[in-house]
């Protein structure tokens, strides 16, 4: 904290060519400290990280030369969206938007038009894209080394620190909050789009995050946190290392056999639903249970929660779970259905995308399936195929806002 009388810092800096902590005060004078130890590994790309003490915003340059941008959340939890437009890009989307920034001449001419837009757009602060964990696993495995900086340099500059909460935490959420209002109790959900520390993985997958140092008052502790979750997600995706796939967990195989068995049933599509649903259920089983037992249900209240009409269809008005039942259903009841190994991936990311985005752009395979389950259960997402229907989507509402801020900003 400043004294009384002397200039303010205003960036703090660490500096790997100097292997220095920075102090920069606003009459540009520095105070420079030596570290006591290397804070980036050998394999890290990046340079040098700076923040002002206002927690405005994360700067970090890379060993080549770009600098990537961040918001960081404010500690008293503030709504930061401030009514921007959120937009969910699938991974091809996203490389088309890297393709475009590099002059790449990949998709078409307006897609390329429409990437450059939207590149545009956030760096205004019209919208946000935000990135998921499903991104930066598909991202940081690729093994072309410059396509893989470039591609993950774009999520992190047009993404600006906005993250999707990971998709199996947003199920337990949800599930956590029906619960809740089965007994007569209210919760408000978590933010799914979101700045906040580490949400992009989650505790529902083992991640345990590093703890502030001990005897850190509450506001220094958090924004500690924020900065390492930061810094950390920016070192992960331009690591220069490619990192590992990690192993098949038999979903590809256990959803082929599940079609291939409703192919062959006599039933008809009502009664494929019912199947689906129970195949549904049983996998949702640990999640029902830990949940409605943290919402404060009894196994009494439980039991007569799945033993009322159609448990799982209580689930449709979930926002992101909802609009997965209405895919798992769509791609089980098409006959002849080919599962690779990303389609349930894919799902879970784009279900729960559509379930809290303004717009989801992702291929035509997931597109369709997803389009139809958000209309069936009346939802307002808007989900194309391309960059350039999604762009002349976001045109119109900008515009639309424009018009009712009274010609303000949009």
């Amino acid at each position: 904290m400043d004294s009384p009388g002397e200039l303010p810092v205003v960036m703090i800096t660490v500096d790997r060519g100097s292997d220095t902590f920075v102090l920069v005060r606003s009459d540009g004078k520095e105070a420079r400290l030596a570290l006591s130890s290397p804070l980036f590994e050998p394999a890290s790309l990046l340079s040098r990280v700076s923040y002002p003490p206002t927690f405005e915003g994360l700067v970090v340059e890379t060993l080549k030369g770009d600098s990537i941008v961040f918001e960081l959340p404010r500690f008293d939890r503030v709504d930061q969206l401030a009514g921007r437009l959120v937009i969910y890009l699938d991974q091809n989307k996203w490389r088309l938007v890297s393709d475009a920034m590099r002059g790449r001449q990949s998709g078409t001419a307006d897609d390329r038009v429409a990437a450059l837009r939207l590149a545009q757009w956030s760096a205004e602060r019209k919208i946000i894209l935000p990135a998921s964990s499903g991104h930066y696993y598909e991202t940081t495995k690729w093994s072309n080394a410059e396509g893989r900086y470039g591609l993950g340099l774009s999520i992190l500059q047009f993404s600006r620190g906005w993250q999707l909460r990971d998709p199996l935490q947003v199920w337990r959420d949800e599930l956590r909050l029906m619960f809740r209002a089965e007994i007569g109790q209210s919760e408000e959900m978590t933010p799914v789009v979101t700045l906040e520390p580490n949400s992009i993985h989650s505790a529902a997958r083992g991640f345990v995050p590093a703890p502030a140092p001990t005897g850190f008052p509450p506001r220094a502790a958090f924004q500690h946190e924020a900065l390492v979750s930061a810094v950390s997600l920016i070192d992960t995706m331009l690591d220069s290392e490619a990192g590992e796939r990690g192993p098949e967990l038999g979903w590809t195989e256990a959803n082929q056999r599940f079609s291939d068995w409703l192919d062959t049933h006599s039933g008809d599509a009502q009664q494929k639903r019912k199947a689906i649903d129970a195949w549904l259920l049983s996998d949702l089983r640990d999640k029902l249970a830990e949940e409605s037992f943290a919402a404060g249900m009894t196994p009494e209240q439980l039991k007569d929660w799945g033993m009322g009409s159609e448990p799982v269809q209580k689930m449709s008005s979930l926002p992101a779970l909802g609009l997965f039942r209405e895919m798992l259903h769509e791609r089980h009841l098409n006959r002849g259905t080919t599962w690779k190994p990303n389609d349930v991936i894919d799902m879970v990311y784009l279900s729960c995308a559509a379930g809290y985005a303004d717009l989801v752009v992702c291929e035509r395979q997931m597109r369709e399936p997803l389009a139809r389950g958000a209309k069936r259960l009346g939802r307002s997402t808007q989900v194309f195929r391309s960059l350039a229907e999604a762009v002349s989507a976001v045109e119109t509402a900008l515009e639309t806002r424009l018009e009712a801020d009274g010609g303000g900003s949009a």
